[in-house]
Parts: C-alpha cells; structure tokens; sequence
C-alpha cells in the first residue's frame, strides 16, 4: 500500500469561520433581494431565511460530529463512504462536485452582471449572440476569465493565503453591509413604510415563507466548505461545530439586513414592477447617489471574491479526495511541489467554470438551481452518517467500536435527514412553491446519466481495491472508526 498523500495543516480558526460565512454569502445576497421578495414579500424572505438557517443548523450537529471523528478532505465523500460504502461515495462526490463548480462559475458570472450594471457602455461592447434571450458580450466573458484565474492562483499559491485573503473580504463586507443599513435607515425618504406588504398579494404566507425556507440550502450553502478543509485545520477539529454555526447565524443576519436595506430604499413592488437588471443597485444609487453605489458595490464584489475563493477550495478538496482514493483520475491528488496545494483541482475547476460566461447567465441559472439537488443530497449522506455512528445505550451497530453518544444527538440527526429530505421534496415535486424549472430538470436528468455511465466504467476497478486500503486512502486509517469524545 503506498504512502497517502496529505495536504499542509495551515488555516487558523478565524480563517475557517471566514470560509463558511464568505461561500455562504456570495452574489445572491446583493443581486437577488427583489427577485426573492417578488416571491415571499420582505418578512416572507426573513422569515424564511431564519428558519432555514435553523434546518443548517440541525444538520451542523452532524458536521460537527463528523469533522471531528474524521478530520480527511473530502467531507461528505468520506462520511458516505464511512456509513454506506464505495458506491454511495461516489454518488455523494459526483452530486457535490457539479454544485460546488456551478457556484464558482455562477460567481464569475456574477461579477461581470455588476460591470455591466455600473459600466454598462464599457461591458455592452462586442455582442457575440444571445443564449435564451440573454445577449453574451466578449467583455464579460473577458471580466469572469480573469477573475476565475485570479483567483486560481492565489488558492494555488498557498491555503493560508488564500484563507488570510478570505478573512479580509469578509471583514470588509460586514462592514459595508452594516454601514449600508445604516445610511438607508438614516434617510428622511427612506423607512419601514416602504416595506409595506410584509407579504406579496396572491399567495398566503406559509406558501411565501416555504419558498424561501426550500432554496436555503442553496443560500447557506458554504458551511460545508468546513469539513473539505479539514485536514489542513492547525487547531482543534471540536471547534469546527461552533464556527459554523457562527457562521450560519451571521449569514442568515446579513441576508435580512440587506432585505431590510432595499425594501426601506425604495417601496419594494414598485422594483419588481419596473423589472431592473439590478434591483438592489437602482434602489441604492436613487435614494444614496454615487456614494452609497460604492459601498453596494463594494460588498458586492467581496461576496463574490469570497464565493470565488471558498468553492475553489472546496472544488479541489473534493477532487483531490476522490482522485487520492482512485475514484477519479489520480492526476488530481497531486499536490504543487512548491506550496503542497493540490494545484491539479484547482486548475480544473476554473477551466470548467471558464465555459460558463459563453452560455450566457440564464442558461447558467439553470444548472445552478439543479445543483441545489446535488447540495441537499450531500447533507442527507452526512446526517445519515452522523446517525449510523450515534449509538443509544443498549442499542447495536454494525461496527461495536463505533462513538457512543447520547440519544439527543442521535435524535438531531435525525431530524437533519428529515430536513434534507424536506428540501428535496420541495425542490423535486410538482406542485411546490420551489419547483424546479423544465430546463433545470433536463440538467439534472443529463448530469444523472453522466454519472451513471461513468460509474459504470470505473465500477469494476472500484471494487478490486481492497477495503483497508479504502479507509487508509479516504479515511487515514485502516479501519472506520468514529473518534470518542
């Protein structure tokens, strides 16, 4: 069995904390806030947001667990295969791969969608044609291409780095965000009136609330960049459960305030009637001129910086995982001679992502609310291992020197599968508030087959590695077994 590959314990607790709020609070934050309450009206969207962030939470508990028993990249790939086996490993990996790509592209493309809002005679050069009545410029596939390099090389130059850099962004965008707030609230034509509906007309409140509540996986997703990045922790993996509820709970604040922020700029259904390319944006710069544009854009681009940066990561941690235990090509568990990056992954994330600005942003969005899915399976996989490694007092497990915990923990777990389960039902049935679209389907069915037939090509030399060199190869260690507190 030769000598696994391991990557450079080098990020600080802060750093990680910056990672999970940062993936969590991208673009959507700033560019969505009248296409959701279009939807669910200001409290709606609050409302929903809280108690999705609570359902994060409740699958957090699994995370936690699960970080600290196994502290391996590759996150809900290895606690898939820790409970389930080879098959549901690579399922797991296949899903999260395509979502955690998709938001790196959809961030790229996000940035490009904010020059063409502030300079938009500068980006409207070049027409190439259009994509599902979306006309694609050759200046913004240009803007997306070098942030998608940029950004490449600073996760290729060193982790710690690159999560010195996150930390950064995220302090920056906090405070732009609450000074933002801040400046509207302070305005004589702004105030709570404008928020008036709570609720838009037609639906009722549960309905407004519920589709929120079903795109919180997406809206959160990013906590779980944590457990990708596990094994280059240099402190304690017990304190992973805390950073990310931090996070969590920071994420969902942001989202209300910037709720709160253009629904008091400017009478909310007055913007989704007008149907602007950038809601928010048109809200700020009439009630705060060119100034209060800044601070938008500012946080704006720091969201996306620390999208960009936290999925590429992710991204490769993935790869690297997979590739390390022979699921996927082993090019991709090579690590940079240099800076012990694994430079591989890194490189193929941005190339993928790099063929999202030719397509055009709306046919992106369809891939994207796909990976939602993918998402969502991927939390169902690790609250289910957390479950399996739970034990009650008298009760039995396949493996005896599994972690024995209390009940309640069990019990959480539990309701995190539930949880996931929720979101998938919401996403996948016919009739629910947050259905997905026929295009998004269709991406969904394709990416299945995909897999399947890869799969099926890779099945056979999956089954021939032995399982002990599995577990050391995924998992670090011969045999799986869950850490006892």
């Amino acid at each position: 069995m030769k000598e696994r590959t391991t990557l450079n314990k080098s990020l600080k607790p802060h750093w990680v904390w910056a990672i999970a709020l940062g993936s969590a609070i991208g673009w959507g934050a700033f560019v969505q806030p009248v296409n959701w309450m279009s939807t669910a009206g200001p409290l709606g969207v609050i409302l929903g947001f809280g108690i999705g962030g609570l359902l994060m939470i409740l699958i957090a508990v699994s995370y936690g667990f699960l970080i600290k028993s196994f502290p391996v990249s590759g996150g809900e790939f290895a606690y898939a295969f820790a409970s389930l086996g080879r098959t549901h490993a690579f399922i797991c990996g296949w899903f999260l791969t395509l979502g955690y790509i998709c938001i790196v592209a959809l961030n790229a493309s996000a940035l490009a969608l904010m020059f063409k809002f502030v300079f938009p005679k500068f980006v409207e050069n070049m027409q190439l044609y259009q994509v599902a009545n979306w006309n694609v410029y050759f200046t913004e596939v240009i803007i997306a291409t070098v942030a998608l390099a940029l950004f490449g090389y600073f996760n290729v130059k060193a982790t710690s780095f690159s999560g010195r850099l996150q930390f950064i962004f995220c302090c920056v965008m906090i405070g732009a965000i609450v000074a933002l707030t801040f400046m509207v609230g302070a305005q004589p034509d702004a105030g709570l009136a404008n928020i008036d509906p709570l609720f838009p007309a037609g639906t009722t409140a549960f309905a407004a609330i519920i589709s929120i509540v079903a795109i919180a996986p997406w809206a959160y997703v990013g906590f779980d960049n944590v457990p990708q990045a596990a094994e280059e922790f240099n402190f304690s993996t017990k304190k992973a459960f805390g950073l990310i509820v931090f996070a969590i709970i920071a994420a969902a604040v942001l989202y209300s305030l910037m709720i709160i922020a253009t629904s008091m700029a400017a009478p909310w259904t007055d913007l989704v009637e007008a149907g602007h390319l950038w809601g928010t944006g048109t809200a700020i710069q009439n009630l705060l001129g060119t100034t209060g544009l800044v601070l938008l854009v500012v946080a704006l681009s720091m969201g996306i910086f620390t999208g960009l940066n936290g999925f590429i990561l992710s991204s490769s941690r993935l790869l690297f995982a997979m590739a390390r235990a022979k699921f996927i090509p082993e090019a991709f568990a090579k690590v940079h001679p240099k800076y012990n990056t694994p430079y591989w992954g890194i490189i193929f994330t941005v190339i993928i992502a790099l063929f999202a600005p030719w397509f055009g942003r709306e046919a992106l969005l369809w891939v994207v609310d796909m990976s939602s899915v993918g998402v969502t399976i991927a939390y169902f996989y690790s609250c289910y291992a957390a479950f399996s490694f739970f034990k009650s007092k008298n009760s039995t497990s396949f493996n005896p020197s599994l972690h024995t915990d209390s009940p309640w923990k069990k019990a959480i777990a539990a309701l995190g599968m539930v949880a996931s389960i929720t979101f998938l039902v919401l996403l996948l049935f016919p009739g629910s508030p947050a259905f997905l679209g026929i295009e998004s389907r269709v991406a969904l069915v394709a990416w299945i087959v995909l897999g399947l037939v890869f799969y099926l090509v890779k099945r056979k030399e999956l089954k021939n590695i032995p399982q002990e060199e599995l577990n050391y190869l995924i998992l670090g260690t011969k045999e799986i077994k869950a850490t006892r507190e």
